[in-house]
């Protein structure tokens, strides 16, 4: 806490003045002393209040860093499924680039062997025509 500490003495009236007017004819504490006292009972009143707000804030830190802790956890669980369906996609696009190659390998065998067939069909019409004759 902040002690208030004067920059000037007091009057020098203040200072000749008997102590029973320096005084509370009550508790018979010096006005000064008082003063100070009431000030340092508004900074306590303050901190309380203070306090109160950060009253659980361990607490709730400690709840807070669980739940860091879970999000990391499920955070790493999503990356480790996100690897794993990356590389089945990964090998499902291979496959499936195999098999379009595999087809057009066999749409260019079926169009050759098609074009054979015309071919050995003109030969067979023009052998059947040569032997109808």
């Amino acid at each position: 806490m902040d002690r208030h500490v004067p920059m000037h003495a007091l009057p020098e009236e203040i200072q000749k003045m008997p102590s029973e007017e320096k005084v509370c004819k009550y508790c018979g504490v010096s006005y000064l002393i008082l003063h100070e006292f009431k000030a340092m009972e508004e900074k306590v009143k303050a901190m309380e209040k203070e306090m109160k707000f950060y009253q659980g804030s361990v607490e709730r830190e400690k709840k807070l860093q669980e739940k860091l802790h879970s999000l990391s956890q499920d955070f790493e669980q999503y990356k480790i499924d996100s690897d794993s369906k990356t590389e089945r996609i990964q090998a499902g696009s291979m496959q499936l680039k195999n098999q379009q190659n595999e087809i057009q390998r066999l749409q260019k065998e079926l169009n050759h062997l098609q074009h054979e067939l015309n071919i050995k069909q003109r030969q067979s019409q023009v052998f059947r025509n040569r032997g109808t004759k």
